[in-house]
């Protein structure tokens, strides 16, 4: 029998999340569940807490107080092994984050075998389809520094991919790159969506936002000021940060 859907808990669960660095507090009671397959953008201007939320996702920030449940680990538990509740949670940076020193794929290759979750020979198969899925295929032996930035960010995706995660968190994925590359990322984004990755994204890209979310997140000031769908948040906001902000952006 299908399992029935109202059963199943939500992929992500956060729960009362603060982070503090010293005195200044940047997230005050983040409260959220994202469920499987569900996009969420955040958006918000700099200074907000999006990155900060994120990157408490995944524990590269340590939650000052507040819980965050991802396929069942909690994150915020000392005692979990990270690295085993890391596996399935895929992150794209802003600066991409390659290994200079490797070519593609050495990059591709190392956290899938590392980390012994594929075989060497099961690595590089997968490595070379996700490489051709982000058409990244022809430039397997090439250095980071050979790539523009639109190259780099799509081989960080592939790279993401290749550990098989079904949670991908996306830190400002296009921001450092020049505009014409920007929507060969976005393409590669949109392509994930349609399949169904859970995704939470931290973004400036209101179009990507409207077209591709399921859930757009507006923060300011280290809360969440408002959310709902695209249209609800973008094109008919109700809180005054939140239609300040967009008449900036838009």
């Amino acid at each position: 029998m299908a399992e029935n859907n109202t059963n199943k808990s939500p992929r992500i669960q956060v729960s009362h999340l603060s982070k503090k660095f010293g005195e200044l507090e940047v997230l005050k009671d983040i409260s959220m569940d994202i469920e499987e397959g569900e996009v969420v953008v955040i958006l918000g201007p700099s200074g907000s807490g999006k990155s900060t939320f994120l990157r408490c996702l995944n524990r590269l920030e340590t939650a000052s107080s507040g819980s965050i449940m991802i396929n069942g680990y909690d994150i915020c538990d000392k005692k979990i092994d990270i690295n085993k509740a890391r596996e399935n949670i895929g992150m794209v940076f802003q600066h991409f984050n390659l290994f200079n020193n490797m070519n593609v794929m050495g990059n591709m290759l190392l956290a899938p075998t590392e980390l012994k979750k594929f075989s060497k020979e099961e690595a590089r198969d997968r490595a070379e389809k996700l490489l051709a899925r982000v058409g990244m295929q022809d430039k397997i032996h090439a250095f980071p520094s050979q790539l523009s930035g639109g190259q780099k960010q799509r081989v960080a995706i592939a790279r993401a991919l290749a550990m098989n995660p079904n949670v991908m968190l996306f830190d400002e994925p296009t921001s450092a790159l020049d505009p014409e590359m920007v929507g060969e990322v976005l393409a590669v984004m949109k392509q994930l969506a349609g399949e169904g990755m859970t995704m939470v994204v931290v973004t400036h890209e209101i179009g990507f936002a409207r077209e591709v979310a399921d859930r757009v997140v507006f923060m300011e000031g280290g809360y969440i000021v408002e959310q709902g769908s695209p249209d609800e948040v973008i094109n008919n906001p109700k809180e005054a940060r939140t239609i300040d902000f967009l008449s900036k952006v838009l």
